[in-house]
């Protein structure tokens, strides 16, 4: 069962500012950052795949939940120390203990306390096995490489002047170097569709989620997705899915609102105020992804078809079943979050209060796939 500390752990990251000693046109958040790099993951994966590649996407998915949690826990460290770190065994060793205390109690139950056992392999295998090559690892590498990189370049024009400027530009030029045996990333270059794409992709983080409220934090419809992927994940592992369930429920939570980057964000009052408009908005959304399928590869396009499109409809995909039930609870769940943040931080209006009674009033007393609702969603509101 999700607890609430860790529900609102993975939060922290809708907080923490990238490239804060940097003067930037746009805030900069760890949970879109994320969010982009797990998307650019699948993205280089299913090239490998398509190339023949056997990629083990149990692994892209947790070891990607790995990284993003030990990144929180290490809040604002530069990457450049943190790397330095990396490469003296006995203090990374110590690093990953204090990573582990502070993230244990949230994760305990999980998975019957599996998924803190393989955490804890993960973080410790880091350390024995820096030069090991595994092609899911270092797809994880060479998507954190790129969104850092799809960063930089935004930011280095402001910053032109900057004393850091030219050794990071240095820095990211030997980093991509790692990167050439995987046949994604020739792939990638070559490729201004795939660009486009992963481009589009990132511009959902300029979407603020509620945006005719002020929030604090001001999560983005990017960061939304992963947190609804994320969530997907965790209530998969607790219905016991299998491997190609796993698969289908988290890319469906991360990509279910793709279409967004075409319409914006609607509100759920504007869509039901006319009558049969959410259908036609849906209608518009996948006619006008129909311009973005037809510029990527097929095995990209079939797949993501299936994700944005009846997301929320239990349906099989790739012979697998997909639980769009459970996605469009952790949809919700994600949208409370948001919501009880706000009011947490002291930001107050009658529209969101009415969101957390409306949301945890439908999902009182309810059941789905054996997991109690009411014991997450109460947790987030107080009469």
């Amino acid at each position: 069962m999700l607890k609430k500390d860790f529900l609102l752990f993975i939060y922290r990251s809708a907080y923490m500012q990238r490239w804060n000693d940097h003067l930037r046109p746009i805030d900069l958040y760890e949970l879109d950052k994320q969010a982009h790099k797990m998307i650019i993951a699948y993205t280089l994966a299913k090239i490998e795949e398509n190339n023949g590649a056997d990629i083990d996407w149990s692994q892209i998915i947790e070891k990607g939940i790995f990284e993003f949690l030990q990144r929180i826990a290490l809040t604002d460290m530069k990457p450049s120390l943190f790397y330095k770190i990396k490469q003296d065994k006995e203090k990374y060793i110590e690093l990953n203990n204090f990573i582990l205390e502070k993230i244990s109690s949230y994760i305990s139950e999980i998975d019957g306390g599996q998924f803190l056992l393989r955490f804890k392999g993960y973080i410790y295998d880091d350390v024995t096995n820096l030069q090991k090559f595994d092609i899911n690892k270092k797809i994880l590498k060479a998507a954190h490489f790129l969104s850092t990189k799809w960063e930089f370049q935004i930011i280095s024009t402001y910053n032109h002047r900057g004393s850091q400027i030219q050794e990071i530009s240095s820095d990211l030029i030997k980093r991509e170097q790692s990167f050439k045996q995987l046949f994604s990333m020739k792939e990638l270059a070559f490729s201004i569709n795939l660009r486009n794409f992963l481009n589009l992709c990132a511009e959902l983080r300029y979407q603020i989620r509620w945006n005719h409220l002020y929030r604090v934090p001001k999560t983005s419809v990017l960061g939304h997705m992963l947190i609804v992927a994320i969530i997907s994940y965790f209530f998969s592992l607790e219905i016991g899915a299998d491997n190609g369930r796993i698969f289908n429920n988290f890319f469906t939570g991360l990509f279910h609102d793709l279409p967004e980057v075409l319409t914006r964000d609607i509100i759920s009052p504007v869509k039901t105020s006319v009558t049969g408009l959410d259908e036609f908005i849906k209608k518009f959304e996948q006619e006008e992804m129909g311009n973005i399928y037809d510029n990527i590869p097929i095995f990209l396009a079939n797949d993501l078809k299936q994700f944005t499109g009846d997301e929320f409809f239990n349906k099989i995909i790739n012979k697998s079943q997909r639980d769009g039930d459970l996605v469009k609870v952790a949809d919700k769940l994600a949208a409370l979050i948001e919501a009880y943040l706000s009011l947490n931080n002291g930001i107050s209006s009658n529209e969101m209060r009415q969101a957390v009674k409306d949301i945890v009033s439908t999902y009182q007393n309810k059941i789905i796939s054996g997991i109690n609702l009411s014991e997450i969603f109460c947790c987030f509101y107080s009469t």
